[in-house]
């Protein structure tokens, strides 16, 4: 579904008075083109007038692109380095190399990850000539003695190796978000960095795409396919590939998927992958991307100096097939164990096209998440338990896929066709002419969120560059979307959408195109923690300049005022734009009323005596105005946001819903029917079985707060008019106010005219307490049908304290979470036991609740009981190393020195904060601790906090599969009811022992 965004529609006329003079202006201020320029080094670049995102695009010598923006609301820089190679370019015979080559560009280089290349060098000759010979060889036994020797030298050549050097450099900057991606056209390498560790990110990465070394390479191919197993385990995405497959059935888009086949996957070729390596990664095939706190010239010339280096090489890439018309519906089916599906989808031109534009409006007047014809037709009177659309664009071709999930008793062809019917009215122009401009603004709005966050506009960067996109077109883009008539939208579509879709049904069974191996029986290799290359030592010897952390006196960055009838309003300035967000909040939510949360979400379908529910939806989105109301566990909201000169109509209309909305009964039917098929749905989720079902019962057992909730019967019985008078009631409550925007006198003004207060507001009803279970010696299982399984170790700790935070989030850096963590390091890389995991101790959201201790593995059934002996070793006896310690407290310093809490987010971090009973930025007194803590006080913090514990189990895995008495030895197993789980139904029997 598409994230619920905000309108803007503009409705200023120009003065007349000024007409001759503005009009003659704004055709000269609005012009859009390129203007070329050259800095005082020499260095020539590009702009585009009246861009808002101030993009200088540098074309070095060797052919490098490199986009620069800046933004210095914090001292951090988004990087990104985007190569156009993905999964089109593949080899046939070696589907998947462009994702495998992705992993190993984390390997290192002749200088990176080495004690000594020479002697490693020999060894990985050896290693790639012996796969070669496996790729070849047809007899299985003779492939599983080839492999045994390719264990046998892996295992030599990583006494040499030194593991995961680059993640250790990386992290010691601070950086976050450190990964990268690889899809059909492009191969992408992120980090946020603090921005005075721009040169040490440069030497690094210029020394990481200057050759490729494929070390530690059967343990990394070994994750790789436990992420193909992952892939096996997404229904989602086998839908998705077999829509491809339908509407691409000669272009790779559709027949090279980007994990492989399991059979490429199996047998490598070192060789291919260099190959690939030495082709495509050149610089005149590659794109920077640096956007924030930066100095336009001086960075220029640190790349140029680092990346400006490489060679240019010819880069030709692949001509690939045209595909035919499709001509009638292509039909496809995908099964699993999930609820079912439907999706249709349309084969498109290319990004760049006319087509590409038509499409875009006919995506949004279909949905938009507010007034579109799916939206309101279908959403907004539950015809369907959900439906949606989205366009993708891509080099050769794109798609229109539009997908929805059926009500309970419907058939899949019924929410096809209503889809279809949606089409239909947008092709017979069945639509108000206002939501031709109204989208359009729609789309500014979003866009001018995007470029405020540096992320969102980076990547806004490097899909121009993937995709060959001159940044003067995307400029222009909504202004040419402005210049299609309603008309010419219409003909378009009676044009366009014909039978000329593929539609993939997705049905609940078993999929018997699953691919199943044996564990491969890998020896752990090396890590060599101790050791360190002359690379890394020359490094850390680098200086940069000091970044001192900001830290937020809350109480003076939060303003305070009241309204007439005395609400407490807090408020902060929206420095960057003329968007504004309004939240009215009730302290109390789900745990003081059961009602609350079902009360808010009928709202939603409701209309009042002046408008229709559909009509509704139609005035705040010509007004460019969201409203939500919320209900949380312990907060209620009750908000709107938007352009700040339409808050006072938008809070009039938001008010006019609160105080006249009107129950139906057919409605609210429809809307416990709803909740029943989605709680059916939810209870075919494995990952909401793992982390929420089985999370919930192994921390309260049978008393929690998920299985607190009425039954369908229940929900049957409430009279719809009570749950819109406890909406309507809400207002007699103790309440506040949090203003985001401009001009708040003018927003109080607004809240004293809208919001009217009665009297003497209400104290909360009492909350319910949920107590937390002590853990230890349970096993908890859930029976699905999956190839890996996943597994939650989940123990009870102390009370929350916020003198353990400092130690506990060292802790997390070092011990659990990230690429050059203790448990990712020993599961992944040495062992290759699971694609993913980690550990983490989790310190409460509230004061007095209990912080908890957790580690979690995802991986083949058959790898279990091995992955089970590594994590819980590791959670009783932590490894020791002092340079990766030494590692994980620069990088924690680092990354609180770099934060900057700002905007909105200022009083939101606060009310966390206040929740544990903090009232003050306590990431002072955290940077202090964590700078003066020593490998032997993290031992103390492990010692006492986490050695010793005992676990509460949580399984989720294929019964077939799972190794049941191995898990008995780690507590007793119980089989669990995924009904009683979630309280969905009464049984006598809850437990199948």
């Amino acid at each position: 579904m598409k994230l619920i965004k905000s309108v803007l529609l503009f409705c200023i006329i120009t003065c007349l008075s000024n007409c001759k003079k503005s009009t003659s202006e704004t055709n000269v201020s609005q012009e859009i083109k390129v203007e070329k320029h050259t800095d005082a080094s020499g260095f020539k670049y590009e702009t585009v007038t009246n861009d808002p995102t101030g993009l200088r695009l540098y074309t070095l010598e060797n052919g490098l692109k490199v986009y620069l923006a800046k933004n210095e609301e914090e001292p951090k820089i988004q990087t990104y380095i985007a190569v156009r190679a993905g999964s089109n370019y593949d080899p046939k015979e070696a589907t998947g190399l462009a994702h495998y080559l992705e992993h190993m560009v984390f390997k290192g280089t002749d200088e990176i990850g080495t004690q000594d290349f020479e002697k490693e060098n020999v060894l990985l000759k050896q290693i790639s000539d012996l796969y070669e010979q496996h790729k070849g060889e047809s007899d299985p036994d003779k492939k599983k003695e080839i492999y045994k020797k390719i264990d046998e030298v892996s295992q030599e050549a990583s006494k040499i190796s030194i593991s995961n050097e680059y993640d250790k450099m990386i992290s010691s900057l601070g950086a976050e978000g450190t990964n990268a991606h690889t899809w059909f056209e492009e191969t992408v390498y992120k980090n946020k960095i603090p921005t005075n560790e721009l040169d040490k990110w440069l030497k690094v990465e210029s020394e990481r795409f200057s050759q490729l070394v494929l070390r530690l390479f059967h343990t990394e191919l070994e994750a790789v396919y436990e992420e193909f197993n992952r892939g096996q385990d997404n229904d989602g995405r086998k839908a998705y590939a077999a829509m491809l497959e339908g509407l691409f059935p000669n272009h790779p888009y559709g027949q090279q998927k980007t994990i492989g086949t399991s059979e490429h996957l199996k047998n490598p070729s070192m060789v291919a992958i260099h190959n690939y390596f030495d082709k495509y990664y050149v610089p005149n095939n590659i794109a920077m991307v640096l956007v924030g706190d930066l100095d336009f010239d001086k960075t220029i010339q640190k790349v140029n100096n680092t990346f400006g280096q490489f060679e240019k090489k010819e880069v030709v890439h692949p001509t690939l097939p045209k595909e035919n018309p499709i001509t009638s519906p292509i039909v496809k089916e995908v099964f699993g164990p999930t609820a079912e599906s439907v999706s249709l989808a349309f084969r498109t031109d290319a990004i760049g096209t006319k087509e590409e534009k038509m499409l875009t409006l006919a995506d949004m007047l279909l949905a938009n998440g507010n007034a579109g014809l799916i939206d309101l037709n279908l959403n907004q009177k539950q015809a369907v338990q959900s439906a949606g659309c989205s366009p993708t664009f891509l080099n050769d071709y794109g798609y229109h896929q539009f997908y929805g999930s059926p009500k309970a008793n419907q058939t899949l062809d019924e929410v096809k066709d209503l889809l279809l019917s949606q089409i239909d009215k947008l092709k017979k122009g069945e639509f108000e002419d206002w939501m031709m401009s109204a989208v359009i603004n729609d789309l500014k709005l979003n866009q001018t969120r995007q470029y405020e966050n540096n992320t969102a506009l980076a990547s806004a960067y490097y899909n121009a560059f993937i995709h060959h996109q001159d940044w003067k077109d995307k400029v222009a883009y909504l202004d040419e979307l402005k210049k299609i008539s309603k008309q010419e939208l219409v003909d378009f579509a009676n044009s366009f959408y014909k039978d000329n879709y593929v539609v993939v049904y997705k049905r609940k069974g078993e999929d018997k195109n699953i691919s199943k191996v044996e564990n491969p029986g890998i020896t752990p290799v090396e890590l060599n923690r101790d050791k360190e290359s002359k690379f890394v030592q020359d490094f850390k010897k680098i200086e940069a300049p000091a970044l001192q952390p900001k830290f937020i006196d809350y109480k003076s960055a939060i303003k305070e005022t009241k309204t007439d009838s005395g609400l407490q309003v807090s408020y902060i300035d929206n420095p960057n734009n003329d968007l504004f967000d309004l939240n009215i909040i009730f302290d109390m939510g789900q745990d003081h009323d059961r009602k609350a949360s079902l009360a808010a979400g009928y709202l939603d379908y409701l209309g009042t005596d002046k408008y229709t529910p559909e009509e509704l939806k139609k005035e705040f989105y010509k007004l460019g105005i969201n409203y939500s109301v919320n209900t949380g566990s312990d907060k209620t909201y009750v908000g709107i946001s938007g352009l700040k000169e339409n808050l006072d109509a938008g809070l009039a209309l938001l008010e006019h819903l609160w105080s006249n909305a009107v129950p139906n009964q057919e409605t609210y039917a429809k809307y416990v029917d709803q909740i029943a098929k989605g709680r059916q749905n939810s209870k075919l989720q494995k990952g909401n079985i793992l982390w929420s079902g089985l999370m919930n019962y192994g921390m309260y057992g049978d008393n929690s707060p998920l299985r607190n909730i009425y039954t369908i019967g229940e929900l049957q019985d409430i009279n719809p008019k009570e749950l819109v008078d406890k909406i309507k009631q809400l207002r007699d409550f103790k309440q506040r106010i949090f203003y985001y925007g401009k001009n708040v006198d003018a927003a109080v003004a607004s809240i004293n005219k809208n919001h009217k207060i009665k009297g003497e507001l209400l104290d909360y009803p009492e909350k319910t307490k949920y107590i937390e279970k002590e853990t230890g010696g349970n096993v908890y299982f859930v029976d699905y049908d999956m190839v890996q399984s996943e597994m939650i170790f989940l123990a009870k700790g102390a009370e929350f304290d916020p003198n353990k935070m400092a130690a506990s989030r060292l802790f997390n850096t070092y011990f659990g979470s990230g690429l050059s963590s203790i448990v990712f390091q020993e599961i992944r890389e040495s062992k290759s036991l699971a694609y993913s995991a980690f550990s983490a101790y989790s310190t409460a959201q509230e004061k007095g609740d209990s912080n908890y201790i957790y580690a979690y593995i995802g991986t083949q059934a058959n790898k279990m009981p091995q992955a089970v002996d590594a994590m819980m070793n590791l959670m009783t006896n932590m490894p020791e190393a002092e340079e990766q310690f030494n590692a994980a407290k620069e990088a924690t310093l680092k990354k609180i020195a770099a934060q900057r809490i700002t905007k909105s987010n200022i009083f939101w971090t606060y009310e966390g904060l206040k929740k544990r009973g903090i009232e003050n930025d306590n990431r002072k007194e955290m940077y202090e601790t964590i700078k003066n803590m020593t490998l032997s006080d993290l031992k103390s913090f492990f010692d006492q906090n986490i050695k010793g514990e005992t676990y509460n189990v949580l399984v989720i895995g294929n019964k077939k599969e799972v190794d049941i008495k191995a898990l008995s030895k780690l507590g007793e197993v119980k089989e669990m009811d995924i009904d009683y789980l979630f309280n969905y139904e009464k049984k006598n029997e809850d437990i199948k022992l």
